[in-house]
């Protein structure tokens, strides 16, 4: 039962991904073949590779991650507080700095992440940039030998599917229908590359993952039957 989780033990988190390299023509030939054949079924002959390339960041293979957002619930006595802070920039950098807090403060057996979708997307794009990074994997993220019941990962999408595998249900329509303020209000996921290449405005994209970090956390608490967070709760560091 998800009500009987501490909430202090959960560390909400987004990703924003982009291509590894701006332009598609910036791949050396071997890459671009790689990407020519990975991306043949997505595009079908809608698209050439090269027209293809700005959705590249989807793929840990061809991406890379440009900010983590994390939030934990915090309580004093009835006071309730939710802390939100972002890691961005160089992407080595970043990992290495997202790895050094789940060791610090979220590494006892209790302590759980949480995303939505993050089981498809999130959790295994950070475990496979760290490695191609050359970064020693954090015990929350290496999951060789672990049965299913002990991988400290809980999926929002997951649990709102009820058993029902065969859908997929959105953080914006899921936001929407559980009445939770939506978070997509600036930019969306098909606009972060734009943003970050052509625009060089980061600050916009931490917002935006933060956003979405806060809205996992309502979820959370609506599947529970918790009260949601209100504005004043809500803490950026």
């Amino acid at each position: 039962m998800i009500s009987k989780i501490n909430l202090e033990n959960i560390l909400f988190l987004d990703i924003e991904t982009v291509p590894e390299v701006q332009h598609f023509t910036d791949l050396d030939e071997t890459k671009q073949a790689l990407w020519e054949q990975k991306s043949q079924y997505q595009r079908k002959d809608d698209y050439t590779a090269e027209e293809f390339y700005d959705r590249a960041g989807i793929w840990a293979e061809f991406g890379k991650i440009v900010c983590i957002s994390v939030g934990y619930f915090t309580f004093k006595g009835d006071i309730r507080n939710f802390r939100v802070t972002s890691f961005f920039g160089d992407e080595a950098k970043l990992l290495k700095d997202f790895k050094n807090l789940l060791n610090t403060h979220f590494n006892h057996p209790n302590h759980l992440l949480c995303g939505h979708n993050a089981k498809e997307f999130d959790f295994p794009y950070i475990a496979r940039r760290m490695i191609i990074n050359g970064i020693e994997l954090p015990h929350k993220l290496n999951l060789f030998g672990k049965k299913p019941w002990e991988v400290p990962h809980i999926d929002t999408l997951e649990l709102w599917k009820f058993g029902d595998f065969k859908s997929y249900t959105s953080l914006k329509l899921l936001t929407n229908v559980l009445g939770v303020p939506s978070p997509k209000d600036d930019i969306d996921g098909s606009e972060v590359y734009r943003v970050y290449y052509e625009e060089n405005e980061i600050d916009r994209i931490v917002i935006y993952c933060e956003k979405d970090t806060i809205a996992v956390a309502q979820i959370f608490l609506r599947l529970r039957g918790d009260e949601l967070l209100t504005d004043d709760e809500i803490i950026h560091i």
